[in-house]
């Protein structure tokens, strides 16, 4: 079979230029920005990119399209993309982000243990002041969300001493001391000294952290989005953090991203905000190329039902 690639990529994760070279034959076209994939998507029949910056233009343009891969965990944006004929299947790069996804929580989790931001204070103002110090070891994290990406994190988490709390419907998971069913969620966030949501943004997850749950959290409590923006009410987390009903938040992801200029989160003093790196890292293309290149031979055979992290729709 022919196969001709359109590649929306990122700029430091060059996707094609690899795939190239590890698929001589195949017609790989590949840019940055929507202008620049546009011309490319006409004679495409597979189109490769973040989920979120797959468009309907490009999705539209290429009449011949038969496969989506998506080089994102997540693929709402084009399970709701009303251009997208439904019987076209669509791939993820699901579990290749463990890595990435758990240290930038452990940065999260050692800025406020450490109070990271007041010892840069100190550090600003000359200021020498041996603050007491708090440990992740003996503390507590509920993870909602029991997969791949968790059980990387519940592993770190274990090797730091943490006892590890899973919310799932499933019932057991390495290195998970315990496992919930999604009815205890307030349950177990009161138990949490770290709320971390690792979870697939669906019907049943849309405002999933609400206003109860945050409620329920110990006050000392952090809680820490890494799963979309949605899955958490961020009005409810705007409105517990500034009545410091939770000591704080880390939040990778938000209900509109870019985060709007005028959101309150850009000044609350007990929130760290990034911007939707989660499952970014300098090994991106390392982790995703093994993922790629089956999904890509598997087409090129006709065995699309060999297709790896196929998305049920």
């Amino acid at each position: 079979m022919n196969i001709n690639i359109a590649i929306i990529e990122e700029p430091d994760e060059p996707v094609a230029a690899r795939l190239r070279s590890e698929l001589p034959g195949v017609t790989i076209n590949a840019g940055t920005t929507e202008a620049e994939v546009l011309p490319f998507c006409a004679q495409a029949n597979v189109i490769m990119g973040l989920a979120q910056s797959i468009t309907p233009a490009m999705v539209s343009s290429a009449k011949g399209l038969q496969w989506i891969q998506a080089l994102t965990t997540g693929v709402d944006p084009l399970k709701a993309m009303k251009e997208l004929d439904p019987k076209i299947p669509i791939t993820s790069a699901r579990g290749i982000h463990g890595p990435q996804m758990s240290e930038l929580a452990f940065l999260y989790m050692l800025h406020f243990a450490r109070d990271y931001e007041q010892i840069q204070r100190d550090r600003a103002q000359k200021n020498w002041e041996r603050r007491p110090q708090r440990l992740l070891m003996n503390k507590t994290v509920v993870i909602i969300g029991v997969g791949v990406i968790s059980e990387d994190l519940a592993r770190c988490c274990k090797a730091f001493g943490m006892r590890v709390i899973g919310v799932s419907a499933r019932t057991s998971a390495p290195n998970f001391d315990a496992i919930y069913p999604r009815q205890r969620l307030k349950e177990a966030a009161a138990l949490a000294d770290f709320l971390i949501a690792i979870v697939p943004l669906t019907p049943e997850t849309h405002g999933l952290v609400n206003g109860e749950i945050l409620d329920a959290m110990p006050r000392h409590g952090i809680f820490i989005n890494l799963a979309r923006g949605p899955v958490a009410d961020e009005n409810a987390v705007i409105d517990r953090l500034q009545r410091k009903v939770i000591a704080g938040a880390a939040l990778d992801v938000f209900n509109i991203e870019p985060l709007p200029q005028d959101s309150p989160l850009w000044d609350l003093p007990n929130v760290i905000l990034t911007p939707h790196v989660g499952g970014k890292g300098e090994s991106y293309v390392e982790q995703v190329m093994p993922l790629l290149t089956h999904n890509v031979r598997a087409f090129q055979q006709g065995r699309m039902q060999d297709f790896k992290n196929r998305v049920q729709r």
